[in-house]
């Protein structure tokens, strides 16, 4: 007999982490063990606004797949069961983890992929000022991809003072949905100038159809309209890059479908995270192998990480022990 447990957890971040729509000093999750034969999974997920997520919500959920869980349901039966989203991440997480504990092998060789090896993560730079951005660009110019929030008047000046101020870095932006097309017009050709690499989500999602027809000098990266593959059709019209994140996904299961589905469709794959801890980034560390662009940066945004937790050298984090998962 399997025993769940769920609880929320606040961890504080370093200063502020700041986007288009808003701000945070904390990164509230919500963590799920699952416990069977004196084995323990975990999994972690990121309650998000944005999706009409609370914590309170996400509780509710992984509390009505209770039963399910702890009568020994397989993962393959949450698909179905569980919406995508924060709650089912972490039960499904949970899941593998437990799975690998039980029977001694990792994550890895249960799914079929290529073991884990070290990869060179994104640096988010968060929306601020320019000389704001400027300074964190400084401070941050050793490392070889940084990430900036965009979506807002004076997008072209964070981004010179960012390059200016980190001349040898590779850059993308993110705007978070906070464009409209003509701005996306109007940037584009100056961002294509400067050196970068990727735009993300420039348009609301569900106000992307706008973007059919139109030939960015910049690579265009789907997030917040991409979710599943049931979305794959509509955004690989519209994207030349997928952004899989396990909290939109539901979960490792869901990533790695998306991800093969993506890369057979010709996208190009960023694998992503919420602000969040190591246990999180553990599963996704394992998607993002192979992946075009790598952005799991969260545990290096927070004032204090999970121990064990996974370990950064610089931009480049390895793979997780098991103490932590898989």
């Amino acid at each position: 007999m399997r025993k769940l447990t769920a609880a929320v957890e606040r961890w504080p971040i370093a200063g502020a982490f700041t986007v288009s729509r808003g701000s945070k000093t904390e990164a509230v999750v919500v963590t799920v063990q699952i416990e069977r034969d004196g084995y323990m999974g975990r999994g972690e997920c990121t309650p998000y606004p944005r999706y009409g997520e609370t914590p309170e919500s996400v509780l509710a959920q992984i509390e009505a797949a209770r039963a399910f869980v702890e009568g020994g349901g397989h993962r393959d039966g949450l698909q179905p069961m569980m919406t995508p989203g924060a709650a089912r991440n972490a039960v499904d997480c949970a899941m593998w983890d437990l799975l690998a504990k039980r029977t001694g092998r990792a994550v890895h060789e249960i799914a079929g992929v290529k073991a884990p090896t070290a990869l060179k993560t994104a640096f988010t730079l968060s929306f601020a000022d320019p000389e704001t951005m400027a300074e964190q660009a400084r401070a941050n110019a050793r490392r070889p991809l940084l990430k900036l929030k965009i979506g807002g008047p004076g997008d072209l000046a964070r981004v010179e003072a960012v390059r200016a101020a980190a001349p040898k870095c590779r850059l993308i932006v993110d705007a978070n949905e906070g464009l409209r097309l003509d701005d996306l017009k109007a940037l584009a050709p100056e961002l294509k100038r400067l050196g970068v690499l990727l735009i993300e989500q420039p348009l609301k999602a569900g106000e992307d159809e706008a973007l059919e027809g139109y030939d960015c000098p910049v690579p265009l990266c789907a997030d917040e309209s991409l979710h599943t593959r049931a979305e794959l059709d509509h955004c690989a019209a519209l994207y030349q890059v997928a952004n899989v994140k396990l909290d939109k996904t539901g979960g490792l299961t869901e990533a790695l479908a998306l991800k093969a589905e993506a890369q057979a469709r010709g996208l190009q794959i960023m694998v992503g995270c919420m602000v969040a801890t190591s246990l999180a980034m553990a599963p996704a560390l394992l998607a993002a192998q192979g992946a075009d662009y790598v952005d799991l940066d969260g545990p290096l945004l927070l004032a204090r990480d999970r121990e064990p937790g996974l370990n950064y050298v610089g931009s480049l984090v390895e793979p997780p022990k098991p103490e932590l998962w898989g």
